[in-house]
């Protein structure tokens, strides 16, 4: 076990550099998705509620609810409101800052101020994000009736959709270690 304790407390410089690559991976893999229908519909809701990032969108929230075309189904009259929406300008846009994001914070293995700028863009893309908990009607479980009343609706509750909110509290996190890291790296080459 002492072994084990002292490897891993050696490896600390390592396994920043895993955050690193991990939030790489996410980033180019969220981002370049934002380039397929399926997910620029997805994230509708999130942005036309957004007070941060609804004007990027012709049309206001909740009238994107009547077009929502579910993942795996393409229904011609919502994609047709999507393209006036601006859904999919935005989401390719969207998706290339993403991805430059991870670019610069994996970057930051090698290139220490260019890790501190993706690090510190990770943890506001991911203040920007988790700002949705509060924005978007669509990461709480719904009240849709049923045989018997349930409790289990409304806030604190979430749905698939602030699940995966949420867990951008980890993205916050590691963008903020990465940041930091870079920038004990810069501090010593200041010395």
């Amino acid at each position: 076990m002492k072994k084990l304790i002292e490897l891993l407390a050696g490896s600390q410089s390592q396994f920043i550099n895993v955050s690193r690559i991990s939030i790489f991976v996410v980033m180019a893999w969220i981002g370049g998705l934002k380039a397929f229908q399926y997910e620029a519909d997805g994230i509708v809701p999130f942005v036309a509620n957004s007070p941060v990032m609804s004007f990027f969108y012709t049309k206001e929230a909740p009238e994107y609810t009547e077009y929502k075309n579910p993942e795996g189904k393409t229904v011609q009259k919502n994609v047709d409101w999507h393209e006036v929406n601006g859904t999919y300008i935005f989401a390719y846009g969207l998706g290339t800052l993403i991805i430059i994001i991870g670019i610069f914070t994996l970057l930051g293995i090698w290139y220490d101020k260019i890790g501190l700028i993706g690090g510190l863009l990770t943890f506001g893309m991911s203040i920007v994000t988790l700002t949705f908990l509060i924005t978007t009607p669509e990461v709480y479980v719904p009240n849709l009736g049923g045989d018997f009343p349930t409790p289990e609706y409304g806030f604190p509750y979430l749905s698939g959709a602030g699940r995966l909110v949420l867990k951008d509290i980890i993205m916050l996190a590691a963008g903020l270690i990465c940041a930091a890291d870079s920038a004990k790296r810069l501090t010593l080459q200041l010395e």
